[in-house]
């Protein structure tokens, strides 16, 4: 083995400092999955018992020691029912960064496999119904889906499964209606579900002018490859999250521009840098052909 350089007695080598920096990376996003939540308490009480535990071997208390041992001796157990939420967000955080759920990496082994053809919807219904619901200060919660039906999230409340009209979702979302108590789900050009559960963010960075249907939305967009739209019932303002972020007060064009960039696919959009310089060539000639007659 070749090492890099020694430190006295210690020699490091290459495949010391990979691991140093694979550990340093897995920490920090361990941190950043528990910053802001009750887990940083959580795992600072546990350190201390650990620290105090090493001092208590040293002075060779054996009672204490053995007591404190005795409930070392299950810390793996302890930690995974401790932060089983944090743990279940990490986990799903990595399903969400591959591409087995998307079927990218079985098209990669399979290259004579043809691509699916585009199945986008017209989102005019989603942009209008989203106007008249902030124009009457009505809430709404509308969960944009491209890759996943989110049947576990769509059982939660009433299974639709219609076309997308901007009639149908105001009808949802009307104070009287029992179905508006809640978020609907969209995918592929359908509403699957309305009166649907969503996971509450429990980041604590969120303002206080943020109510419940925004941390819904925040903490579906953190554990799910979605976008959530968000109507203000005080404000009428419209709201999006996705990733963990939410981006507020956005005017309905901005909506149109955000929702169509998250429902375009990453090869639709290579396809559409090709095409558009294609298109501006073909129409730079047949200005030139129009001039040359003329």
């Amino acid at each position: 083995m070749i090492y890099l350089f020694s430190i006295g007695f210690l020699e490091v080598s290459w495949v010391d400092v990979i691991d140093i920096m694979l550990v340093s990376i897995l920490l920090y996003q361990v941190y950043k999955l528990m910053r802001g939540s009750v887990a940083v308490k959580i795992f600072l009480g546990v350190l201390s018992l650990y620290l105090i535990y090493l001092i208590v071997r040293a002075a060779q208390m054996e009672l204490l020691g053995l007591i404190l041992g005795q409930f070392m001796g299950v810390g793996v157990l302890a930690a995974i029912i401790l932060f089983q939420p944090e743990i279940r967000k990490f986990l799903l955080l990595i399903g969400k960064t591959t591409d087995f759920n998307k079927g990218n990496f079985f098209n990669g082994l399979f290259v004579w496999k043809r691509r699916a053809p585009k199945e986008a919807y017209n989102i005019t219904p989603i942009i209008e119904a989203a106007k008249t619901l902030g124009g009457t200060n009505t809430g709404a919660l509308i969960v944009l889906s491209k890759d996943s039906e989110l049947k576990f999230y769509a059982e939660s409340g009433d299974i639709i499964d219609a076309y997308l009209s901007k009639r149908l979702l105001l009808s949802i979302f009307n104070k009287h209606s029992p179905l508006h108590d809640g978020a609907v789900i969209i995918f592929k050009g359908k509403i699957k579900a309305a009166r649907c559960i969503l996971p509450v963010s429990e980041n604590d960075a969120l303002p206080a002018q943020f109510g419940l249907r925004h941390r819904a939305a925040l903490g579906m967009s953190e554990i799910t490859d979605t976008m959530v739209l968000i109507v203000s019932e005080e404000t009428g303002q419209f709201s999006l999250a996705r990733n963990g972020k939410l981006l507020h007060n956005l005017s309905p064009q901005e909506l149109r521009k955000k929702i169509n960039d998250y429902l375009t696919t990453e090869d639709e959009k290579k396809e559409e840098a090709v095409e558009e310089p294609v298109e501006k060539e073909a129409k730079a000639t047949s200005i030139n052909e129009a001039k040359a007659r003329a």
